[in-house]
């Protein structure tokens, strides 16, 4: 007889109330926006939101959250049963604390926070009473984690995509990268291989004693029932039954768990030569990309539709023949710039046909659950501009560097398959992330990896911020890490009033598959006050997240800047600025002077300062593709991280003082000085003109100079925890004052002194900064005139 799954019970005890019990003893917002974050991964714009449309409109940053979904938590809950759902079919909220529950009735039922449905508890939710509670009513779990009860039946693949157009150093260094990897992953796992040059070869991994593999032609793209036919991939020869050995027909022949094939996969990886096809002078390796990933997609939509799978692509140039070229094969054609790309210049030629070409293919994967992790290791550009949407669409990592030999490539390659705090693969398959709002707010849209579930239902909203028009989108690739920032509209006309006392109740739903096989849901619900602006909007001004705001607009700014002028961009980000400085500022008419913002507010104008002279904004000197990688970067990483690519941390180091965080600012550079730069992408160590001169004569080498040694040491140290924790790990720079490689310190610290006011009075510190850039100081001055005047 079938029984219903068993509920785990939980007395509600002190006992249980380890962590999101701080939240109710926090005494300021700032404490307790950082536990809500330690708690849930979430932070909000507004944490107090406006009642009305037009308000909401008028508090200039948009209604909007970072999430980090699955952040780690060793401390969550991981309950072994299917959730309770709402009722209402439009709804389907998962049950929470915020519901309200009635002990008192015959029959005890639940009311949703979202949408206001009464519903039944199963009849083995029967025994609840307000002092035994499950898991998911009880506060302090606000989020949860549920092992549902249906199990993947394919386990995950790993299909490595290899190029061969390299030069023998290269290629030795990612063989054995490759076959490291291979160590690391999952037995169960099932490995294929793809190698490609001027043709692309699909390889066989059940033949023993000599290799054997199918040659697709480099010039053409192939569909996927191409690939069916040719390959012999009819339906129900991918998965063999549970139990079976995998027989040598079907999609088996190219991939095999990694405890069937590990030794013949590595002798293929190890015996892999260059692309044999000559190469003649001036001329670039014929590099078919785009045909070797329309193999390797098409082989696994074929073979293993909807299940997880891992595309890793490892490239060292360009794409110069077939579907997805970038550049003809001729050295005397350069690659494309901003400049011609802004001008449809020749060198450019390629891009809208290329990208065109390689977003139909990310789209395909991503719509199967396939992630495509892009690793381009190359001194000339690689084409990641026209390669982004495989990051964009479906989660896969972006890769970039000089060499596959650099310590870069190789620790970065290698945290790929790092395990979180509990020994567990820190990746997600084939995830689907869904936000649950109220009436009275709409989705926008998200900015993040992942694509648009098409999720059609009430509560979209007409304005599309990022990928709009759902509620939903599948996300292939996740990890502990990934961060998606979600917009809302507010709903409700001026007038409506909301009933006092009610709260906005925000569900996010992450269902995804686990590396271990199981299916798995990550519930958080959240709740945020209505205020009226017309008569509290002191109550909404303190609860606004300056540091939230910063990253949600910067996504937003670089969202736009994809479509739009860069110039249009940063006037936008201008005025939106001058908007809440309007809004929100302290000032007597016509008067600067007397210019004042709240606490909360002070540094978000310094934020959007860094921002308009960030990579992300700023193209001068920065190849697209260089671009490109920072803008992905910048759409998954946290609050935290991504506040450091907006405004990178620069710790002082010293003779008799602890190190310490210092301004940004050209006044912060002294002679007697270490300087630790982190920017998230570069880690610099900047030695003073007089630290660098008493290293260079080997004072920290003398016994009596032990102090000086350990000077020397301690940004080192630092700096090495910071590289040791990073993905992908940062660059890592070691330079003096006056030194070209200084230039990355320079090109970050706020210009206060610069060539024209260096040696002025009160300029004495710091150092002399050449650039045209105005300071700080001058935009803030211009920023108080402009928000003082009336609107013109």
């Amino acid at each position: 007889m079938w029984q219903l799954p068993a509920v785990r019970i939980y007395p509600t005890s002190a006992s249980c109330t380890p962590r999101a019990s701080r939240i109710g003893k926090m005494s300021t917002y700032e404490e307790w926006i950082s536990a809500c974050e330690d708690t849930d991964g979430v932070r909000f714009s507004w944490n107090v939101i406006p009642t009305s449309r037009i308000e909401a409109a008028r508090m200039v940053v948009p209604v909007s959250c970072l999430l980090t979904p699955l952040k780690e938590r060793l401390d969550l809950p991981l309950v072994q049963y299917d959730p309770v759902l709402c009722t209402k079919q439009a709804c389907q909220a998962v049950l929470n604390p915020l519901c309200v529950v009635d002990f008192q009735a015959k029959t005890p039922y639940w009311v949703c926070a979202i949408c206001g449905q009464r519903n039944s508890f199963p009849r083995n939710y029967q025994a609840i009473s307000p002092t035994n509670l499950p898991a998911e009513l009880i506060p302090q779990f606000s989020t949860i984690e549920y092992t549902l009860q249906r199990q993947a039946t394919v386990p995950p693949v790993f299909l490595y995509v290899m190029d061969l157009c390299l030069d023998d150093e290269d290629l030795q260094a990612l063989k054995e990268s490759i076959v490291m990897s291979l160590s690391l992953l999952p037995q169960h796992a099932l490995v294929g291989l793809i190698t490609f040059g001027t043709n692309v070869q699909l390889h066989e991994l059940t033949t023993e004693g000599c290799s054997k593999s199918y040659v697709f032609r480099g010039t053409k793209g192939f569909e996927t029932e191409q690939i069916r036919t040719m390959l012999g991939l009819t339906p129900g020869t991918a998965r063999p039954a549970a139990g079976q050995a995998a027989s040598a027909t079907g999609a088996s022949r190219f991939l095999q768990p990694v405890a069937d094939c590990d030794m013949t996969l590595s002798d293929i990886v190890e015996e892999l030569q260059a692309d044999p096809w000559v190469v003649a002078q001036g001329k670039r390796p014929k590099r078919s990309t785009g045909a070797a990933l329309s193999v390797a997609i098409g082989l696994l939509e074929a073979a293993y539709p909807n299940t997880a799978a891992r595309i890793l692509t490892f490239f060292a140039g360009p794409c110069t023949q077939g579907p997805g070229q970038i550049i003809t094969d001729d050295y005397k054609d350069t690659i494309r710039s901003h400049h011609d790309i802004e001008k449809g210049n020749e060198n450019a030629k390629f891009v809208k046909r290329a990208s065109q070409f390689n977003s139909t293919l990310a789209s395909r994967a991503a719509k199967n659950g396939h992630v495509v992790d892009v690793y381009a290791c190359a001194f000339d550009q690689p084409g990641l501009l026209e390669l982004r949407f495989f990051a964009d669409y479906t989660g896969g990592h972006m890769v970039m560097g000089d060499s596959f030999n650099t310590s870069l490539f190789k620790q970065t390659f290698q945290r790929v398959f790092a395990k979180d705090g509990r020994g567990e693969f820190n990746m997600a398959f084939n995830a689907q992330f869904e936000v649950k709002a109220p009436p009275q707010l709409k989705v926008c849209g998200m900015i993040g990896p992942g694509v648009s579930a098409n999720k059609k239902t009430s509560q979209v909203s007409d304005q599309v911020i990022g990928s709009g028009g759902t509620t939903s989108w599948k996300v292939p690739g996740m990890s502990n890490t990934t961060t998606l920032a979600t917009y809302f509209e507010v709903a409700t006309q001026s007038g409506q009033n909301i009933p006092q006392g009610q709260r906005a109740t925000i569900q996010f739903v992450t269902t995804y598959q686990h590396p271990n096989g199981s299916m798995r849901m990550r519930v958080t619900t959240v709740a945020r006050n209505w205020a009226d602006a017309a008569i509290n909007l002191p109550s909404i001004a303190a609860g606004f997240d300056q540091e939230a705001s910063a990253v949600l607009m910067a996504r937003l700014a670089t969202s736009k800047a994809e479509s739009e002028d860069a110039a249009d961009v940063l006037r936008w980000l201008d005025r939106m600025l001058i908007r809440l400085c309007q809004k929100f500022g302290d000032f007597r008419k016509d008067d600067p002077a007397s210019f004042r913002l709240q606490d909360n507010f002070t540094l978000y104008p310094q934020f959007m300062f860094h921002l308009r002279r960030s990579q992300f904004l700023q193209v001068f000197n920065n190849s697209p593709d260089e671009t490109s990688f920072y803008r992905q970067q910048l759409h998954r990483e946290d609050c935290y991280n991504s506040l450091t690519m907006i405004q990178p941390t620069l710790t002082s180091y010293g003779f008799g003082t602890a190190p310490q965080p210092v301004l940004l600012d050209s006044s912060s550079i002294g002679a007697d000085k270490i300087l630790l730069l982190d920017t998230f992408f570069h880690i610099i160590i900047y030695h003073g003109d007089t630290i660098a001169s008493w290293r260079n004569q080997k004072y920290h080498e003398q016994p009596e100079h032990e102090n000086f040694r350990q000077l020397l040491q301690a940004p080192r140290d630092d700096a090495q925890e910071i590289l040791a924790q990073r993905f992908p790990m940062p660059r890592y720079v070691d330079c003096d004052q006056g030194s070209s490689q200084a230039r990355f310190l320079m090109a970050k610290v706020n210009p206060s002194t610069t060539h024209n006011s260096y040696g002025a009075y009160g300029q004495e510190e710091g150092v002399q900064v050449i650039t045209d850039d105005v300071s700080l100081q001058v935009f803030m001055e211009h920023l108080k005139k402009l928000s003082v005047s009336p609107p013109s």
